[in-house]
């Protein structure tokens, strides 16, 4: 069983590399593609269960890919930080095999403070990266849209800690279903956040209400206030064109 593996398609814009250590995911967000791609209903997969030998196997792909420089994302089916991770500590077990084989990771959660707990390994490697994904700064409107995922209150305050850490941040605004609080969500993260990869809400009706290419122009207007580094993630890049007409 290969757990290491090359993303392909939208995917790829996100890592070189990624793996994925559990077989579904209890934050329930509605707009949660995986079901559709794991051919699983949306009930089984909120019952997430660790794949079957997953540490032995991961182990075993990391030796294969020993010093290999690009980044490996944990991870894009699943979130490692979910509930069920702060008792089975798999994820901790994946970063100390990382660190042996001298692999880069990027943590990508939206399990808030649980990721904190396995900052003193993930700092150990100067080229490892943390990220969350943000989606609005109303912690009564992410219920709504993420029941089972960490407040985005509790997201920022790891994204804080993780700096302190020394660890090299970044933050997904992908899905965007609120472009305003995007603009808030930089104004209160740009002092301790590296990087931002932004996208936009797919396959839901609302991503016909929004006007994409004017969120685009100010979104990037917002981030060079700040001089900030990001990614424009194609699905949203293919509006540039309309921003002067």
């Amino acid at each position: 069983m290969s757990i290491i593996y090359e993303p392909t398609g939208k995917a790829k814009e996100y890592a070189d590399l990624a793996a994925n250590f559990y077989r579904g995911c209890s934050h329930g967000c509605v707009y949660c593609y995986a079901p559709a791609i794991l051919r699983m209903t949306r009930k089984n997969f909120q019952n997430s269960t660790p794949r079957k030998n997953i540490i032995a196997a991961f182990e075993k792909d990391a030796k294969k890919f020993a010093n290999d420089k690009r980044n490996i994302l944990f991870s894009f089916t699943s979130d490692c930080y979910q509930p069920i991770e702060a008792e089975r500590k798999i994820i901790r077990l994946a970063i100390h095999a990382s660190l042996r084989n001298n692999l880069n990771i990027t943590i990508l959660t939206k399990g808030g403070l649980l990721a904190t707990r396995d900052f003193d390994l993930l700092k150990r490697n100067k080229l490892n990266r943390f990220a969350v994904t943000l989606t609005t700064d109303d912690n009564k409107e992410s219920k709504k849209w993420e029941p089972g995922a960490a407040t985005q209150d509790d997201r920022i305050k790891s994204l804080k800690i993780a700096k302190k850490n020394g660890i090299k941040t970044w933050v997904s605004f992908e899905p965007v279903f609120n472009p305003d609080a995007v603009f808030r969500l930089i104004d209160k993260t740009q002092s301790f956040v590296d990087f931002y990869k932004v996208g936009k809400i797919n396959y839901h009706p609302l991503s016909k209400t929004i006007d994409w290419a004017k969120f685009l122009f100010d979104v990037e207007k917002k981030l060079a206030k700040y001089n900030k580094k990001y990614y424009i993630k194609k699905d949203l890049e293919a509006y540039r064109s309309k921003i002067a007409a």
